[in-house]
């Protein structure tokens, strides 16, 4: 076989005579051209006729859409909403970006916002890989309480269907570190099954006083009535104290089975998501830190609550061995609250007022300074 030089070399001394050459004599040319290049006839006469044509170069791929400013905005804006998925940012974009403008914490060019609000959720994936991060797990420190549990019913994740805001799953998460021995504080952590709502409260120590303290202490900050509570069966919660408290009340006080971490998934995701995400693991004991923590979630409540989209499950089919789960649009606990008619306008007129005067990059620089100086505390203990 021929060379590609070779050919183009015998090319360019036959066309001449070929353009030149009558039909019958066309014919042989053309002949011995395809026998010494080894080309297909009609191939063979196009070069001849019309030369060889150069191929433009195509890339291979898809040409990028979304590339510099564009990517540089999207980081900007998943940086500011805590990092979190697209399933959770895709929906929420419009209005996270209406707000960041209203703040004047966000600039964009109209081409830059138009791409953005095109973004798919795969799209925001790949453009968002790079800088993606993973962290360590924790220690469990339930220990099981044994009083009231005739009293207190069970509740599984097969009761789950209340549709009406106030019922609140509540857990502590522990902040011991390595060193699970004498006094540390905890996080109790209280979400709302129907609206996503989360309440950390900062606890001086895992008791049933602080506990029952640290929920009625709450209260008055839901945008609702609290009508129930479920817990797991630790000492902290299963005691006479809370027992009575919630009798008083008038709010229904139920438990989940024993080590059956599904009966309380909504707020078992919270213990990552709200707290060891903010705080990490490491062992916070003292007075000071304390305050510090408490500073700290009296900010983080509002910036999970007013701009943290959260998605919900509305329906779960198991098809052979697979499981096919089905979510809502992801939205905020304020915008799910504001959509509720059991919420009365009171509320809502109050929660109005205090989202359109929250700059969410301001609530987010403040929170991790105040992380930041706790971080502090632990790395250069005081005495």
């Amino acid at each position: 076989m021929m060379s590609q030089q070779s050919k183009r070399e015998l090319f360019a001394e036959i066309q001449p005579r070929y353009l030149k050459a009558k039909k019958a004599e066309k014919q042989r040319i053309l002949d011995e051209f395809t026998v010494s290049t080894g080309y297909h006839r009609k191939y063979a006469i196009r070069v001849l006729k019309h030369g060889y044509k150069r191929r433009a170069h195509k890339p291979k791929g898809r040409t990028a859409i979304y590339r510099g400013e564009v990517v540089r905005a999207l980081e900007q804006i998943w940086e500011i909403y805590g990092r979190i998925c697209s399933k959770r940012l895709h929906p929420y974009l419009p209005e996270g970006i209406k707000v960041l403008e209203r703040c004047g914490e966000l600039r964009l060019s109209p081409e830059t916002k138009t791409l953005l609000l095109r973004m798919s959720r795969s799209s925001i994936d790949r453009c968002l890989a790079p800088v993606r991060f993973n962290q360590p797990h924790g220690r469990s420190t339930t220990k099981p309480g044994t009083l009231l549990k005739k009293n207190i019913p069970i509740r599984t994740f097969a009761d789950w269907d209340e549709d009406k805001p106030g019922f609140l799953e509540i857990d502590c998460v522990a902040h011991s570190g390595d060193n699970i021995s004498g006094q540390y504080l905890y996080t109790l952590t209280c979400t709302d099954i129907c609206t996503g709502w989360t309440e950390p409260l900062a606890l001086p120590r895992r008791s049933q006083e602080a506990v029952c303290t640290a929920i009625d202490l709450m209260r008055p900050q839901l945008p609702f009535d609290l009508l129930g509570i479920d817990s797991d069966n630790g000492s902290e919660f299963i005691n006479d104290l809370l027992y009575r408290y919630c009798q008083d009340a008038h709010i229904t006080f139920t438990r989940s089975r024993p080590y059956q971490k599904n009966d309380q998934a909504h707020v078992e995701q919270k213990n990552w998501s709200v707290v060891r995400h903010l705080l990490g693991y490491d062992r916070l004991d003292s007075a000071d830190q304390l305050a510090l923590l408490a500073g700290i979630y009296q900010d983080w409540r509002l910036y999970l609550n007013l701009f943290q989209p959260v998605l919900k499950l509305i329906s779960k089919e198991r098809i052979g061995n697979h499981i096919i789960r089905k979510y809502d649009t992801a939205r905020t606990p304020y915008q799910r609250v504001m959509e509720r008619k059991e919420v009365s306008l009171t509320r809502k007129a109050h929660l109005l007022n205090i989202y359109l005067h929250l700059n969410p990059v301001a609530l987010r620089r403040r929170i991790d300074e105040h992380v930041l100086q706790l971080w502090r505390t632990v790395a250069q203990p005081l005495g």
